[in-house]
């Protein structure tokens, strides 16, 4: 405490001096760092005080612990939380590696579902589970699988969302999309409109540019039929 204390001084000197906008951003930023760090909300953070049963149902791995790291940030109210699994690059190798991350995952994926249903959350939640693109039809030299952008999955579920159907399709092989195709912009509108959050929403920029929410997609409307 003394020492931010300390620190604070220092910094409205020199905002005083009339550093610019710079300064008393920094300023901002530290402060609510050092909100966060001292409030009751951190212990979210502490997985291990979960009973063995439900540490175990998420797994016993990196990424089962952030699973449940995640629905415990949402019980405290953060309003946006993301697991990252520590890549999916399989360019080489990808039948060997695959039989380490698809249990992890599913383990995973399947106990954060269950347990925010069963804690009264799932209603007021969307989970959107995804990479940024994927992987070729095709096996490489490598026995890997490279980047493949032109149509992938993504599980989405939670909120106004129906569950239970699959929305879009590609070939046989995979190679083409047979239906009509959704966008990134879309696919975010869906998670708003499962989320009850107007689309008409603007936000304006500092340099005053408006920016709408979604970036202007349009919602898939078979996810909620």
């Amino acid at each position: 405490q003394d020492r931010m204390q300390f620190l604070n001084a220092l910094e409205k000197r020199f905002i005083a001096e009339g550093r610019g906008g710079v300064a008393s951003e920094h300023a901002k930023v530290l402060g609510k760092t050092h909100r966060l760090l001292t409030s009751k909300q951190m212990e979210a953070f502490k997985v291990a005080k979960e009973e063995e049963t439900v540490r175990d149902r998420y797994g016993n791995t990196g990424f089962g612990r952030g699973c449940l790291m995640a629905r415990r940030l949402v019980e405290t109210g953060v309003p946006f939380v993301e697991v990252n699994m520590g890549g999916w690059d399989l360019h080489s190798d990808c039948f060997t590696s695959l039989e380490t991350k698809l249990p992890e995952m599913d383990q995973a994926m399947s106990g954060l579902v269950e347990d925010l249903s069963e804690r009264g959350l799932w209603q007021n939640t969307v989970v959107l589970w995804m990479g940024e693109f994927g992987r070729t039809p095709r096996i490489n030299g490598n026995a890997g699988r490279d980047h493949w952008a032109r149509a992938w999955s993504v599980v989405v579920g939670g909120g106004a969302i129906q569950g239970g159907r699959v929305i879009g399709a590609t070939n046989e092989d995979g190679t083409q999309v047979e239906t009509e195709p959704y966008s990134s912009e879309d696919l975010m509108a869906t998670v708003c409109q499962g989320l009850g959050l107007s689309l008409q929403t603007t936000f304006t920029s500092k340099n005053g540019r408006p920016m709408k929410i979604a970036a202007g997609g349009s919602v898939i409307h078979d996810l909620f039929a």
